[in-house]
């Protein structure tokens, strides 16, 4: 069972990223070292201090009212080069977003004022793609939005800046998760079965494709899974489930219930090259266990993504299968869980227990 936050074990998490010289921990905390009279980034290549010469705060002002004057190597009370990168990292996710067609590697890194090299690399370090891949899966979900209301696949397909059928066709499957017609017409054609049922944390819904379970959702309100489920697939099937179905959900509840008996499931899900990544990773944390959102970054060789993990993680579809109650913060606090912080914690006891 994991330790309640307190002052102590959000200081031992800072003391470990100051360690670690993190730089995934800049602008989240300061730390100051009272024998020199200096604070500094948690990067800071400075020399090591003993940690019972060492106080965190929050923010520079509040470093500085208490005395201590700013390092001269890392500069804290400075805008911090992973902001400086990441601002320049989001103008050209924005330049890609609006521009009609693809700009090149030659010219977002001109935009940056960098290499190619080094734009390229910086571009995957702080997004987890490609510039390539990143405008791949944004022409997807404009192509995800476009389907529903256009005249056409042909049409959505131009729009969303697809400029090959091909193209299109080769990347439509694992992007919709069903041919383009289907998607278009809200899963018409296609059969989702569902169960909506009762466990301790509330209203449970599972629905499953053909391809596996699509769906775990977790609410106080039934009506309202299923409205969820509706909204997704507005003009899919949705039938309820028959037999072997039921021994499916009786498997999510019991895994809800009792974590130790595991849970291994076929499942359909539906989402951009980056966030299957993420969840993929997700699925490799063990029951009983937890990490950050920087650790989950690091371990997709992304350490500044960060926050682009954080987006992945809140759009899991299949709550418990892909365990993203499993990451907390850096300072070991429990985050925001789309289904509830409550739940989550509850998840998190229960693991703990069984573990």
């Amino acid at each position: 069972m994991n330790r309640p936050t307190t002052d102590l074990t959000i200081d031992d998490a800072r003391w470990s990223a100051v360690q670690q010289r993190s730089p995934g921990a800049d602008g989240e905390f300061f730390y100051a070292v009272r024998t020199t009279g200096v604070y500094c980034r948690p990067s800071c290549a400075a020399r090591m201090p003993k940690r019972e010469n060492v106080r965190f705060f929050s923010e520079p002002s509040a470093a500085e009212r208490a005395g201590f004057r700013a390092c001269k190597r890392c500069h804290p009370n400075s805008v911090a080069p992973s902001q400086r990168q990441a601002e320049l990292i989001a103008a050209a996710c924005r330049r890609i977003a609006e521009a009609e067609q693809m700009p090149n590697l030659a010219e977002l890194a001109q935009g940056a004022q960098l290499s190619r090299f080094h734009f390229h690399r910086l571009f995957k370090q702080v997004t987890g793609l490609t510039p390539k891949a990143y405008a791949a899966a944004l022409r997807a979900q404009r192509v995800r939005e476009k389907l529903p209301g256009s005249g056409s696949v042909t049409a959505a397909m131009y729009d969303a800046g697809f400029n090959s059928n091909a193209r299109f066709y080769a990347q439509s499957d694992a992007a919709l998760g069903m041919v383009p017609s289907a998607y278009r017409s809200g899963g018409n054609g296609e059969q989702i079965r569902f169960a909506i049922a009762q466990c301790s944390l509330g209203s449970i819904l599972v629905a499953a494709t053909d391809r596996g379970v699509c769906a775990i959702t977790l609410g106080d309100e039934p009506e309202a899974l299923l409205q969820d489920l509706q909204d997704r697939f507005p003009r899919a099937q949705l039938r309820g489930g028959d037999a072997d179905f039921e021994r499916t959900v009786a498997a999510v509840i019991g895994f809800v219930e009792a974590p130790a008996t595991g849970l291994d499931l076929p499942l359909d899900l539906r989402g951009t090259s980056f966030q299957l990544r993420v969840w993929q990773a997700l699925r490799a944390v063990p029951a009983g266990t937890t990490v950050s959102y920087a650790e989950i970054a690091r371990r997709l060789g992304i350490p500044k993504a960060s926050r682009a993990v954080g987006a992945a993680i809140a759009a899991n579809p299949v709550a418990v299968a892909v365990p993203c109650h499993r990451v907390i913060r850096s300072d070991g606090a429990l985050s925001g869980y789309h289904w509830g912080v409550a739940r989550k914690r509850a998840l998190l006891e229960r693991e703990g227990r069984a573990s």
